[in-house]
């Protein structure tokens, strides 16, 4: 039994609106090939984390089509106005032109939100095209936002560790977080490619169910809790399930601290709150 207090931030959520949320979350668990842990509603997302101590979340959704990216951005922005728990982060399709995707990575940092999230094998662009260069580098440069890139998977090419790493020594100011340990389904390669990227930020989701703790522990040490944060990948996966998973892990309380909200702290420049209670069996 775990018994202390933790300060949790959840790395990696998707929410949508209440009519979409169950048809959105079967798509994405469609696409993996496995039955959706939960719906996908903020409300469902915000009662998880109450009853597992988890007080601040990443939010975010991709858009499918260009026509999907103001509403979307819309909709994450009013729910981070309601809750402060939240770091917005905006979405932006390949399919629109260089113009229109930088008009709206200033309206994203207008609207408050802190970076954007693109999921290569879902919107079907490979992450290191030209076409997305002067997104990428308007972030960069200008917005300082960063980038929320989902990573691997060993059925494409789109968003494959080598891919990260040709984006990252392109633009080597650009912030960016690797969804996944930067390669899901694609661990060891992710790791061989991209260890040595110390500013390259990870989360953990879609992957600790998956690893050994041999495995895990591994890319843990290897990349170094500092640059690592704990997701869950809400709604594909039960959030309790995460959570305990990550606790059965041999980490020292100082690796399990930094992982739960330490480096996501740092990222986003939010301070701990007031402490609380997780228990895992």
């Amino acid at each position: 039994m775990i018994d202390r207090p933790y300060e949790i931030a959840d790395a990696h959520t998707h929410i949508f609106p209440q009519k979409i949320a169950e048809k959105a979350a079967h798509s994405i668990a469609d696409f993996y090939k496995v039955n959706p842990g939960d719906v996908g509603t903020v409300d469902i997302l915000l009662e998880n984390g109450r009853r597992l101590g988890i007080r601040h979340y990443l939010v975010c959704s991709v858009a499918t089509t260009p026509k999907q990216v103001a509403s979307i951005n819309r909709f994450i922005a009013e729910n981070c106005e309601v809750h402060p728990e939240f770091v917005g982060f905006g979405t932006i399709h390949p399919g629109m032109t260089e113009t229109d995707m930088i008009t709206e990575a200033v309206r994203i940092k207008e609207r408050g939100l802190r970076g954007v999230k693109l999921h290569p094998d879902i919107q079907d662009f490979f992450m290191d095209d030209p076409h997305m260069f002067s997104l990428y580098r308007m972030c960069e440069k200008e917005l300082k936002l960063p980038i929320l890139f989902h990573c691997g998977d060993a059925r494409y090419d789109r968003s494959s560790p080598k891919r990260l790493a040709h984006v990252l020594d392109r633009f080597p100011d650009l912030s960016v977080i690797g969804a996944h340990f930067g390669g899901y389904s694609q661990w060891e390669e992710a790791y061989a490619v991209l260890k040595d990227y110390n500013r390259l930020h990870m989360d953990t989701s879609s992957s600790l169910s998956f690893l050994s703790d041999e495995a895990a522990m591994r890319l843990i040490e290897g990349y170094g809790s500092e640059r690592l944060m704990f997701g869950t990948d809400y709604p594909l996966w039960v959030m309790e399930k995460e959570l305990n998973r990550f606790f059965t892990l041999p980490l020292s309380e100082a690796q399990r601290r930094q992982i739960l909200f330490g480096t996501f702290s740092a990222l986003f420049d939010i301070p701990a709150r007031v402490e609380t209670c997780h228990k895992a069996q």
